[in-house]
């Protein structure tokens, strides 16, 4: 059983102290001259961004991991630029968003469960509830 509950954003993001130290990027160009980190093996997402015009190697990137958290606390911690979806890095006022009309991304979200699951009462209403709040979180994050 599986529901599409949106669609979420993603962006390119750096923390302001990084900017200040090695200046913002301007172009699409601009962010490869940057510390970048992505991900440690290629996936689907790398080529996609390849298939979009923009070039992206392991050798181009500062940090390699394949761990969204990771990612995220690198992030934060004023490591470089990277990708994060848009409703996440607005909870971080530390976060700029990087050329916004040039690097957007969208992808979908969905929620499933094993379909044998549907006739549990708890684990029905832990479907329903997830689905409301990701759906809930994939409306604001656009």
């Amino acid at each position: 059983m599986a529901r599409k509950l949106g669609t979420t954003a993603l962006g390119l993001f750096a923390h302001r102290d990084y900017l200040a130290r090695y200046g913002t990027p301007v172009t699409l160009d601009d962010v490869g001259a940057h510390s970048i980190i992505g991900y440690d093996r290629e996936n689907a997402f790398e080529r996609v961004l390849r298939e979009r015009g923009i070039p992206l190697s392991r050798d181009m990137l500062a940090l390699r991991v394949d761990n969204d958290l990771a990612r995220l606390n690198a992030l934060r911690a004023g490591f470089g630029i990277g990708i994060c979806q848009l409703g996440v890095a607005r909870r971080d006022p530390n976060l700029v968003h990087l050329l916004p009309k040039a690097f957007r991304i969208e992808l979908p979200l969905w929620l499933a469960m094993h379909k044998d699951l549907r006739a549990v009462r708890r684990m029905r209403l832990l479907f329903d509830h997830l689905a409301a709040e990701i759906g809930a979180y994939a409306r604001s994050s656009q």
